[in-house]
């Protein structure tokens, strides 16, 4: 087991939240659940399982992780966050205790999770989506988490990452209904977090690499296209260009979705308050 605690953020994920703690169980001397005052079975089950439980208003995802990480009162020297929807495998579950055994007294600070992405029931192998890389594990007191209302990211504040080879699971058990409901709300703090951060000087330069290609990307080019193209563009770049469509129906569900749902749909919020803001 490593010496490291498991914090997990939670609203109504009694589909998933099981899966979830049996899969970071046996390298978690703590797991910590931090719910949003679920009304389901999610504090339940959690607890059934072993987790620590707190609950506390949402209001962003880094928000509660720092609320987690102050209540927990981490004593570990690790710390890792997942998503109820995500699972680690054998393999990935092997290489984190390693990782987190062999380097205690190095400047190895932090590890990047990859993940395979399940849209469907489909494992999506191309699209750009795989493999979606976060980095997840830090040493305590010396990672932190943006403050952000949207794609935050974890960056260390000293030392460096490395990156797991083997793969680790992203898996909802949801349905599409709960995809667009989820990304309905997601658009909203996108506005809100392209609103507080378009002309903002941001820390990612602590990022790792991956985030802050993104990033750059996301305000230095996607953002300047005009409204409408940059998410024709996206689905351009992400079906025809990193081979989405050969993923299949669920490839071509999952790229429209993205780009003609989501992406415009955070335009179409843009372009509404901007409206009712000259007004």
């Amino acid at each position: 087991m490593a010496d490291l605690t498991t914090i997990i953020l939670t609203y109504n994920e009694e589909l998933n939240i099981e899966k979830c703690i049996q899969s970071v169980k046996s390298i978690s001397k703590r797991i910590v659940v931090i719910d949003s005052y679920s009304n389901d079975k999610t504090v339940e089950i959690a607890r059934n399982m072993g987790a620590e439980v707190f609950q506390n208003k949402f209001v962003n995802h880094a928000k509660q992780f720092k609320y987690g990480l102050d209540i927990a009162n981490i004593t570990t020297q690790w710390v890792f966050r997942i998503d109820a929807d995500e699972r680690l495998t054998m393999a990935s579950t092997n290489e984190i205790e390693e990782i987190c055994t062999e380097n205690k007294e190095t400047d190895i600070n932090g590890i990047i999770v990859r993940f395979e992405v399940n849209f469907l029931g489909k494992k999506l192998k191309h699209g750009g989506i795989y493999p979606f890389k976060k980095l997840l594990v830090f040493k305590y007191g010396y990672g932190d988490i943006e403050d952000r209302n949207m794609d935050e990211h974890i960056f260390l504040t000293e030392g460096k990452s490395v990156e797991l080879k083997s793969d680790s699971l992203h898996y909802d058990y949801k349905d599409l209904t709960f995809w667009i409901e989820k990304h309905n709300k997601y658009s909203s703090r996108e506005v809100q977090d392209y609103l507080e951060n378009l002309s903002k000087t941001d820390n990612r330069t602590k990022l790792n690499k991956s985030a802050k290609i993104k990033r750059i990307i996301k305000f230095k080019v996607y953002y300047k296209l005009p409204m409408g193209v940059r998410a024709l563009a996206y689905f351009m770049y992400r079906y025809f260009i990193k081979l989405g469509f050969l993923d299949g129906k669920e490839g071509l569900i999952f790229a429209v979705l993205q780009a003609f749902w989501y992406r415009f749909l955070v335009d179409a919020k843009i372009y509404e308050y901007k409206k009712n803001t000259r007004k």
